[in-house]
């Protein structure tokens, strides 16, 4: 590295670094789930206590893209130039490479793809892991539900598998149903709509400040009067990279990225970032009221725990599997480590928040509570996982990353207004 790219990287956000050192990153909601390493290793469990339940929200895992028009929106322009002889050297293999990996794709928008059933699996494997007490007890149970979509049917019976896997004798109960999406998958109240509504002239200005489109269209069309008259250039770079994005979801080895600059896929993430947030974190633009979307997810939370944590005798977890845009506003809401941060300069909001460290494929809250050891005393703790990675919680902790949960939950309580 010379001198003047040091320079250079000098006023970096912490993001910008992270997506020059794996471009993937700015695959926003797209990026494959990142599994944790050593340095995440967790922090010891407090003298005199023990894990014993889990109360969890996960995203489903990798995906194919939701529907067959996502494929369409660079399919039929290309197909159209390449008809017409408009396509360079480039643009005829960007064609030839969707062309390739879409003989796969026949009827399976949104289907949960072999990369995201690993995910899980793995996450799965983890957990018991991490946590033997929760799930290698005795009279162990799990409580396992999902939203009526089959990726994420199929993604809470991969993880389950892990989970019998490590103890046979577990009791799982898996369930679906119509009657739990008002809190695995809340519809937005009309009150929020109204305020999320708000921030749309602002996330389109930074569209058009941040998406060039005209290295990237150059490279692939050899004629620029074709492209004024015939080709919407914004949108196509977007349609590309929302493709190109998604490909980390599949072991086929195709990586699109080089089609694009480092920069445009910094922009192009930036943009992403500021549409999340302002749709779905703690924006003053949206009013700050976009997490109360999943309000009744945490009272679920908290509801389902008021029935366990007196339970001297109980060891388990209760799993929910749903969507990202249910696990952004409920880290929002329930303030895990930087998710909830107010951010009014959206122009540095690369600064402080980034979406992809929050809801990638498979992303997943794991709220972990410990009681003291039979024959001791003391308050229910809790810590908080997002993504396997100890995050703090509003509030004074008792030690390192553990809260009082009679703290913690009136304290939510108090935030919902309940």
């Amino acid at each position: 590295m010379t001198a003047s790219m040091l320079f250079a990287q000098q006023d970096w956000s912490k993001a910008r670094q992270e997506i020059h050192d794996n471009i993937r990153f700015s695959a926003s909601n797209l990026l494959a789930y990142v599994d944790p390493t050593e340095a995440d290793a967790l922090t010891p469990t407090p003298k005199g206590y023990e894990p014993f339940y889990m109360s969890h929200y996960g995203r489903h895992g990798s995906r194919w893209l939701c529907g067959d028009g996502e494929y369409q929106d660079v399919l039929v322009p290309l197909r159209k130039a390449h008809a017409l002889g408009k396509l360079t050297a480039t643009g005829e293999q960007m064609l030839s490479d969707v062309e390739n990996f879409y003989l796969c794709c026949n009827k399976r928008a949104g289907d949960l793809t072999t990369v995201g059933e690993r995910q899980h699996h793995r996450i799965g494997k983890r957990m018991t892991r991490n946590f033997p007490t929760i799930f290698g007890s005795k009279n162990s149970q799990v409580d396992a539900r999902s939203t009526v979509v089959k990726r994420c049917i199929m993604s809470m019976m991969a993880e389950c598998e892990e989970l019998t896997a490590f103890n046979p004798n577990l009791k799982i109960h898996n369930d679906v149903g119509d009657c739990f999406q008002y809190y695995l998958a809340p519809s937005m109240s009309p009150e929020i709509k109204k305020a999320i509504k708000k921030r749309g002239d602002v996330v389109n200005e930074y569209r058009k400040k941040f998406i060039h489109p005209e290295r990237f269209i150059g490279s692939i069309f050899n004629d620029m009067v074709y492209v004024r008259d015939s080709v919407e250039q914004e949108a196509l770079m977007l349609n590309v990279f929302n493709v190109c994005s998604n490909m980390q979801s599949h072991d086929n080895g195709i990586d699109m990225y080089h089609y694009f600059t480092e920069d445009e896929c910094y922009d192009l993430w930036r943009t992403h970032n500021i549409d999340w947030y302002t749709g779905y974190g703690a924006s003053p633009l949206s009013e700050k009221k976009a997490p109360l979307r999943v309000s009744g997810l945490l009272k679920n939370f908290i509801e389902t725990a008021d029935t366990i944590v007196n339970n001297k005798t109980f060891n388990g977890a209760t799993l929910r599997f749903g969507h990202e845009v249910f696990v952004m506003p409920m880290a929002t809401l329930m303030e895990l480590g930087d998710a909830g941060i107010v951010v009014s300069d959206l122009d540095r909001l690369d600064y402080s928040w980034a979406n992809y460290r929050i809801f990638a494929m498979a992303s997943n809250i794991q709220l972990i509570f410990y009681r003291p050891k039979k024959g001791k005393d003391g308050d229910v703790l809790v810590k908080a996982l997002l993504n396997e990675r100890e995050v703090m919680l509003p509030g004074t902790p008792v030690t390192g990353p553990y809260y009082k949960w009679a703290d913690l939950r009136a304290y939510y309580l108090q935030k919902m207004g309940l």
